[in-house]
């Protein structure tokens, strides 16, 4: 594995909050490993909380529930965001993008939180293979159980 697929895979694993494989022979895998994870989440200038919230609200803005809920998760599990924060975001997106997005995001924080106090009431761990099925999906067209 290069530089930049080790930092890309690194970066990518921080903003997920979850170990990602690496998909080989993937076009569309290898731009956004290499080239967004390595090279623009990587960038200076803007914390990851703030990299973090505006991801979220972009997503919510094009009304991705989807994306919403692994970023959401992925703030939460990284401490970049609280419950309280990210229903904050809600009410206030919600002013500039109307009721049914900023409602869309409310209730997938809603999720996450309930999904994340249960996991943690009976001392689980998330079920990280079903993020990363999600982000490999997003990111390449397949999945792991594809493999």
């Amino acid at each position: 594995m290069d530089e930049t697929r080790r930092r890309g895979l690194e970066k990518m694993n921080e903003v997920y909050g979850w170990e990602m494989p690496n998909v080989e022979g993937d076009p569309y895998f290898d731009l956004t490993v290499d080239h967004l994870f390595a090279n623009i989440w990587t960038r200076p200038g803007l914390s990851m909380r703030e990299k973090r919230m505006m991801t979220l609200t972009v997503v919510t803005a094009v009304g991705n529930a989807d994306l919403a809920e692994i970023q959401a998760n992925a703030a939460l599990a990284n401490g970049e965001l609280t419950v309280e924060e990210l229903k904050e975001m809600a009410v206030f997106l919600t002013h500039y993008l109307g009721f049914p997005l900023g409602s869309k995001l409310d209730g997938v924080v809603s999720k996450v939180a309930k999904q994340r106090k249960k996991a943690a009431e009976k001392g689980q761990a998330e079920d990280k293979r079903a993020n990363v099925n999600a982000a490999v999906n997003m990111h390449s067209g397949g999945s792991l159980d594809d493999e």
